[in-house]
């Protein structure tokens, strides 16, 4: 059974169950007071027959009837009735049809034609009266003179022409109010349905466009409620989902571009091994010299592609997180003066000084050695690469910051374009756009030493000159130091 159903039958359901114990309570109070189990039926005519007056026009009125029936002709003696009048009570006093007192002279002509005719028996003593558009409550009783001619006494208050006609159109009245009754309680079961009903048809759309692949759309609300946190947590999923395939369709992307790369960057080097091996045995390495010019570039080229493949797999490692960690408090300002004693070897044949700048005694960090040394050394051999002044320099810069350590490797080289700094710590990215590996390098780096740094903690940034120089910037966490003391 759909929601919308279920409303409606929980509609009829409240509207029924409400009108009948309203009905069912309006009984038995009445029940209980009247003890009359026919009392609804005579509910409305007893209320609308017997019209109380007040009390002042009750004694009044029990005074007049008191009068008639031990002394009539007393009612006759103006200065009496004028002894019984009271301010705001009606009296009128009616002789053989005619009015002979009234204390509303005024309407005296009125009265004689609307007030009711004599009744001797004095059924319907109290009722209502219309003159003009004033209505009266009356109450009256019906006696004889002593000379045999007919009496009338009335006391009259003025009633509310609103009342009177409540009374008069209670029926209708009362099936308006059921009818206003039944229609609030259906706006409002479908306000309350629709509040519902509306957002989970939306809801059941926008996951029809989901299933179909349109991600493209917002959900969204102004409502705090249940639904509203629906609508969030349904948006945020949206969300997650849109960026989860993009992320896949970059992935694909990047697996179809290194897969690319990887196919250019082995197949060089196997072209030149099969190259020169056919060489070999085709005869064309005829004399020691060539054969030893052979054998030496297909070593080359052999030791490029273990080199390639070594750093493929490490970074493949890297990248998923499956590469183990030494971890442990290394002394900064030490690893960098061993590690440029260690590649200065390297460099001076090259022509390339390389200076270090520490500012400090020592800075402990947490890190990995052998890891960070290969940091240094793939950004090191970048630098080379790239450097095209006469007077080649490389400088290492180390900072002590409050909760980490900032170590900069610095050249004078060729600079980066600004539009391809974004994209040097990628993956098979050279800026040589011909992916020669003599002047760019395998393009695997720098995407190393980012894997390295980010599973440190740290950060690492490229900034550069172009034409002028460029920086590499990475940072390690510091670490505590505990000093060691052997026992004598």
């Amino acid at each position: 059974m759909s929601i919308k159903m279920r409303f409606l039958l929980s509609y009829i359901g409240v509207t029924v169950v409400s009108i009948t114990l309203c009905l069912a309570a309006g009984f038995l109070i009445l029940f209980t007071v009247t003890g009359d189990v026919g009392a609804i039926d005579h509910l409305f005519k007893k209320t609308y027959i017997q019209k109380p007056l007040t009390a002042k026009e009750e004694s009044t009125f029990l005074d007049l009837k008191l009068l008639a029936k031990k002394d009539p002709n007393a009612l006759l003696n103006i200065n009496e009735l004028q002894k019984m009048k009271q301010e705001d009570i009606g009296i009128v006093v009616r002789r053989s049809g005619k009015v002979f007192y009234t204390s509303d002279e005024q309407n005296r002509a009125k009265l004689e034609r609307f007030l009711p005719k004599f009744e001797e028996i004095n059924i319907n003593t109290r009722d209502t009266i219309r003159i003009d558009d004033t209505f009266y409550t009356y109450v009256k009783f019906d006696f004889y003179f002593e000379d045999g001619e007919q009496g009338s006494i009335f006391v009259l208050r003025k009633a509310s022409s609103y009342a009177e006609l409540t009374r008069e159109l209670f029926p209708l009245l009362l099936l308006l109010l059921v009818i206003l009754f039944v229609v609030i309680i259906g706006l409002l079961n479908y306000l309350v349905s629709r509040s519902i009903i509306k957002p989970i048809t939306f809801l059941k759309h926008s996951a029809d466009r989901i299933k179909s692949g349109d991600l493209n759309f917002k959900v969204t609300t102004a409502s705090n409620d249940e639904v509203g946190q629906l609508y969030r947590a349904f948006e945020e999923m949206r969300i997650r989902l849109k960026e989860s395939t993009e992320l896949q369709i970059k992935y694909e992307e990047n697996r179809k571009e290194l897969l690319s790369n990887i196919s250019h960057d082995l197949k060089t080097p196997i072209t030149s091994i099969i190259g020169y091996v056919e060489g070999i045995r085709d005869g064309v390495a005829n004399s020691p010299e060539k054969m030893d010019k052979y054998l030496s570039t297909i070593s080359i080229k052999a030791r490029d592609l273990d080199k390639l493949i070594d750093g493929l797999f490490l970074f493949s490692k890297l990248d998923l997180k499956r590469e183990l960690f030494s971890f442990e408090t290394v002394d900064l300002v030490q690893f960098i003066k061993e590690f440029s004693e260690e590649v200065q070897f390297d460099l001076q044949p090259q022509g390339i000084k390389l200076d270090v700048s520490i500012i400090s005694q020592s800075i402990y960090v947490t890190a990995d050695r052998e890891k960070i040394k290969r940091v240094m050394m793939n950004v090191i051999q970048n630098s080379v690469k790239f450097l095209d002044k006469d007077e080649k320099k490389i400088t290492i810069h180390l900072e002590e910051r409050k909760d980490d350590a900032k170590i900069s490797i610095k050249d004078n080289g060729q600079g980066i374009d600004p539009e391809a700094i974004p994209y040097v710590f990628d993956r098979f990215y050279r800026l040589e756009p011909s992916r020669n590996t003599e002047t760019g390098g395998s393009g695997l780096g720098l995407a190393i030493a980012k894997q390295i740094i980010l599973a440190h903690g740290g950060t690492i940034e490229a900034d550069s000159l172009l034409g002028e120089e460029t920086s590499v910037i990475f940072t390690l966490k510091k670490g505590e130091h505990r000093e060691t003391h052997s026992a004598d």
